[in-house]
């Protein structure tokens, strides 16, 4: 059913998110205690709450969104180009774009958002982020009554799965496996938070998630049967 779906119909994307705060000691009395109830089960006797703050970033609650990068796929005649671009800055504003682009350019029922574990972590971040920050959820992240079939994600992980649900596979992994470019030749996930909040560097992080979404989009184009992109077809724009 892959091929069914229009290339030009889907917005590949990947986010970046670290904690709230760049020390666990900046969180008041409150939050630590929240924060060390939240992770018991992940932490149990191995690490304090304060030492395990570094991992903040994968829980909307506790972390914010710094970078959420996108692609599409564009069309004339035979020529086929894979356009990425990044929206980063302020947490709100970055909320406040991403959503102006889907509601602009993605507001059809059969336009569809792809990520690779995104089910599970960059559709309901971003959502939660959203809601946190004040934002009214757009059409394409408002999952309430919606019925499975009627939910416009993709996600190239769960597609990998083929009903195995119990399955887990990497980015890094599928990429490996598929013969595609590794995205992951600089930085991994476990570095955001040191690259963002030590060294100040957004645009290492910019193109750390970019090559994220383009390694997503070539995972799909595999699955489809489809040739992958090379390095000519990328604009980032």
């Amino acid at each position: 059913m892959l091929h069914k779906i229009s290339l030009e119909n889907i917005l590949f994307l990947d986010i970046e998110t670290v904690p709230q705060h760049k020390e666990y000691h900046e969180l008041d009395d409150d939050k630590k205690m929240l924060w060390e109830q939240k992770t018991q089960y992940q932490r149990k006797d191995e690490f304090t709450a304060g030492e395990f703050y570094d991992r903040a970033g994968i829980w909307a609650e506790f972390g914010i969104i710094i970078c959420i990068s996108v692609g599409y796929f564009t069309f004339k005649g035979n020529k086929r180009n894979f356009r990425v671009t990044s929206f980063h800055g302020e947490e709100r504003q970055i909320l406040t774009d991403f959503k102006s682009l889907l509601e602009t350019h993605y507001q059809e029922p059969y336009k569809l958002l792809c990520g690779h574990n995104a089910k599970e972590f960059d559709f309901p971040f971003i959502a939660r982020r959203m809601i946190i920050n004040g934002i009214k959820l757009p059409s394409k992240l408002n999952l309430f009554g919606k019925k499975p079939w009627e939910i416009p994600h993709l996600d190239t992980m769960d597609l990998w799965k083929f009903g195995d649900y119990k399955h887990y596979t990497s980015l890094k992994l599928l990429t490996n496996i598929l013969n595609i470019p590794s995205p992951k030749d600089d930085i991994d996930g476990s570095m955001v938070k040191h690259v963002f909040y030590i060294e100040n560097d957004i645009d290492r992080i910019i193109t750390y998630c970019e090559k994220d979404v383009i390694a997503v989009a070539q995972i799909f184009l595999r699955l489809r049967g489809n040739a992958l992109l090379d390095e000519q077809e990328i604009l980032h724009v």
